[in-house]
């Protein structure tokens, strides 16, 4: 796996998630009805990047567009508790939901690739 990749796509991805928990700590909209599905998008579209950007192989891609979709997720969900703005038992579903839907996103930039 290309780790500089890894680090540039999660700190894009990164910032996105927290343009949104920030948004959506002072506008109710965003918090009741983007977090969930917003937040799974970032992640797709960053292993999407991540995997079509590397052009490896498979298992690169999977694995790569996991961990960028999941990490990032993780970063943004822990600043939206810390806010308490989501339940604890968000920052475990969330994570899991986004290293998946990363993971997805991988396996479209390999096809798209």
């Amino acid at each position: 796996m290309n780790t500089k990749l890894i680090l540039t796509t999660v700190a894009v991805a990164t910032a996105v998630q927290l343009a949104m928990v920030i948004a959506g700590h002072y506008v109710p909209f965003i918090k009741n009805n983007v977090f969930a599905l917003g937040g799974m998008a970032i992640s797709l579209v960053a292993g999407l990047a991540y995997a079509k950007l590397a052009g490896g192989g498979w298992v690169p891609s999977l694995a790569g567009g996991a961990m960028v979709g999941g990490l990032c997720a993780l970063i943004g969900i822990g600043v939206s508790q810390a806010l308490k703005d989501v339940a604890p038992m968000i920052l475990a579903l969330g994570t899991l939901s986004s290293t998946v839907t990363g993971a997805i996103g991988g396996a479209i930039g390999k096809l798209l690739g």
